[in-house]
């Protein structure tokens, strides 16, 4: 993927200026192949946090664990330990030493995480991993792209770049199935909107704070929709500290 020569000595630039950029949004958004693609043309780590919790989900279906008992979750949650690649090309994430990247984004998956995500605790548990590889990564040199539904806000607040990637709700819908060829049309709907309004319950991904930009991606490319994002990390290593 080509991008506009003005951005082409961002990797150069950020090497002695590390940084977290953290982007929020709604499901099928496209926020998590903006991230990978901002990530890997920088040369950032890169930390998918909706991974976490879909990781989880299937780790607690293994031990056989009620997803509705939200003590028992909770307490099965903060016992695990995650490992997930921090590298753009790859998806893969370990829970308590087995890989389950193959089993994360399986529809049945799909369909209960948010059962998980709900969980207060389970989130007060994966936002504090989170920020520990945020920091991680910002405190040994590198710079860091995550995505999820609560960094600008709740993970990394005062990450040097924040923004919110949207779309309309058709073009959502549209881009996550191509992303599930085969699922039944109604299903899909169900199971992204739904996923967004039970997440909505619990964090704020499409009302921006202060600070937090809007790139609404709904009419843009893939590549104008990074370079939407490099924009903004361009303003900030131009500003003055």
């Amino acid at each position: 993927m080509e991008f506009s020569p003005e951005f082409q000595d961002l990797p150069k630039q950020l090497e002695s200026q590390p940084l977290a950029i953290v982007l929020d949004g709604p499901a099928g958004s496209g926020k998590s192949t903006v991230a990978k693609e901002v990530a890997d043309f920088l040369g950032a780590q890169y930390l998918d946090t909706g991974a976490m919790y879909r990781a989880a989900t299937v780790r607690l279906l293994e031990l056989g664990v009620e997803l509705s008992d939200q003590p028992l979750v909770a307490q099965q949650v903060a016992e695990m330990v995650f490992s997930p690649s921090t590298n753009p090309l790859s998806e893969q994430i370990l829970v308590d030493g087995t890989d389950v990247s193959g089993q994360i984004r399986l529809p049945e998956i799909s369909e209960v995480v948010s059962k998980v995500a709900t969980n207060l605790s389970v989130r007060a548990t994966l936002v504090e991993k989170q920020r520990a590889i945020i920091d991680q990564a910002v405190a040994s040199g590198f710079p860091v792209v995550a995505e999820g539904r609560d960094l600008t806000t709740v993970v990394a607040p005062h990450a040097q770049v924040r923004a919110i990637i949207t779309a309309s709700e058709e073009v959502r819908l549209a881009r996550r199935g191509k992303q599930i060829p085969g699922q039944d049309a109604a299903k899909l709907a169900d199971q992204v909107l739904r996923r967004d309004r039970d997440d909505a319950t619990v964090s704020n991904f499409t009302s921006p704070a202060d600070g937090v930009v809007v790139v609404d991606t709904t009419d843009l490319t893939l590549e104008e929709s990074v370079e939407s994002v490099l924009a903004l990390v361009a303003n900030w290593v131009n500003t003055p500290k």
